[in-house]
């Protein structure tokens, strides 16, 4: 039986939404047609192409890789490596605020996770907008006997910044197996944390944490607009008692001060995530995050759990190396 070509004509009316997004992709990505000959092609107006071809992008069905660097970005991730002991850095272009950086950010990292999956790998996964965002440029690749394992307890109001959906979306786009730690990334008190990881699955996943091949993070600052603060996994009252206490950022809900040491607060005791520590053994740890605000949290995160990679925006890679050690 002959194969259908996804830019073959057919009524738009016996067209599924998905369907019509990837053919209007197909002929214009592809074939090169004009939005106005794909309009025609397809019998639908100029303007619901628009539509279309916008809609495709936004949900990763289109992907659009730059294969150069300018020469001030490799300038930067060579600089980067030597001065943190990377084995990797890339740079992307910083955005015009911090919601476009984080989206820079992402894409990089989701096509750099993209290119690192293997048969048989497990995966640990962290959260935040920019992993979020990562989930849009990843790349199809046919793997098998692939885990991903969510680092970060969940929100009980789910969001799409779930710790627990982050996991679950890359999981199911490589039709991996997924485990998750079925706890609220805080508990009220550091004894009903201990009681929760004396549990037999939550055994399990720690056991299995210790097998991850690779792990994707984020790094938060502590600060009011910090998504751990403006999605209500702690009060902003806590955030300042972490402050006080020196802390300077967040790798996986744990606090951690200038050095990359958790700092001594109630809060590191009641977190239902794998540790700084835990994910220092792992092989492979990419940290990607970016914004000037975040500088020193960065810092911290790499020396708390000796990062390999680093994706990161010009402007913050230029602070970072301004910035005393």
């Amino acid at each position: 039986m002959a194969q259908t070509d996804p830019s073959s004509d057919r009524p738009s009316s016996a067209t599924d939404p998905l369907d019509l997004r990837v053919r209007a992709a197909w002929l214009y990505y592809i074939e090169g047609l004009t939005q106005e000959q794909v309009a025609a092609r397809l019998g639908i107006s100029r303007i619901k192409v628009l539509r279309l071809l916008a809609s495709a992008r936004e949900e990763g069905l289109v992907q659009i890789r730059i294969n150069a660097k300018a020469g001030h970005q490799i300038a930067l991730e060579r600089k980067l490596e030597a001065r943190f002991g990377l084995s990797e850095a890339i740079v992307v272009p910083s955005g015009p605020d911090d919601i476009v950086t984080a989206h820079l950010i992402g894409h990089a990292a989701g096509v750099h996770l993209s290119e690192q999956i293997r048969d048989g790998m497990t995966v640990g996964i962290g959260w935040g907008a920019t992993l979020q965002a990562s989930l849009k440029s990843l790349a199809w690749r046919d793997v098998s006997d692939v885990t991903v394992i969510s680092l970060l307890g969940g929100l009980t109001h789910a969001t799409a910044l779930n710790p627990s959906a982050v996991a679950w979306l890359l999981a199911d786009y490589f039709k991996a197996e997924c485990y998750q730690i079925t706890a609220p990334a805080y508990v009220p008190d550091e004894g009903l944390a201990t009681a929760l990881w004396g549990q037999p699955d939550l055994k399990e996943l720690r056991r299995r944490a210790g097998t991850i091949d690779i792990a994707l993070v984020s790094v938060g600052d502590v600060s009011e607009v910090a998504t751990i603060f403006r999605q209500n996994m702690l009060p902003w009252s806590e955030g300042k008692g972490l402050k006080a206490a020196g802390a300077v950022g967040d790798l996986l809900g744990h606090f951690i001060d200038a050095a990359g040491q958790i700092v001594d607060h109630p809060v590191n005791r009641r977190v239902m995530a794998i540790s700084p520590a835990e994910i220092g053994r792992v092989p492979k740890v990419v940290i990607a995050s970016g914004g000037i605000r975040k500088v020193q949290a960065i810092r911290a995160g790499i020396a708390a759990c000796r990062a390999a990679t680093l994706i990161t925006d010009e402007a913050t890679a230029e602070t970072l190396l301004e910035s005393p050690v």
